[in-house]
């Protein structure tokens, strides 16, 4: 569980996409959820890693778990938007240091993508 959590916390930043210089609004294409199957195997070698002060490092894993959320299968991407939820939060915190309760709910919601990720 403890590899699962550290893939989850360093899901690639490769995800970052954007649409520069267009001036009318692009209508996003629903993007196909990897299943449940490819979503575990995309978690587990994920190689993201954050930087900087711990709030700005709070704020890149709320906004990786977004993005990664926006990818994968429902299942795992459910927990996943809860812990981005989470962790913008600590971002938003004076110190961007996670409470116990906030850590509490984050290996609740990681419990939950071991069910499916085992």
């Amino acid at each position: 569980m403890k590899k699962l959590l550290t893939a989850v916390a360093l899901v690639a930043g490769t995800l970052l996409t954007g649409c520069a210089g267009s001036t009318t609004p692009a209508t996003p294409s629903p993007t196909p959820k990897l299943s449940v199957e490819e979503s575990c195997k995309f978690l587990n070698t994920d190689t993201f890693v954050p930087s900087g002060t711990a709030k700005e490092q709070a704020g890149q894993i709320g906004q990786h778990y977004q993005e990664v959320a926006d990818k994968v299968a429902p299942e795992v991407g459910a927990p996943i938007q809860k812990m981005a939820d989470i962790m913008k939060q600590v971002a938003a915190s004076p110190t961007g240091t996670k409470t116990n309760e906030q850590t509490a709910q984050l290996t609740q919601e990681i419990n939950k993508i071991g069910q499916y990720c085992k």
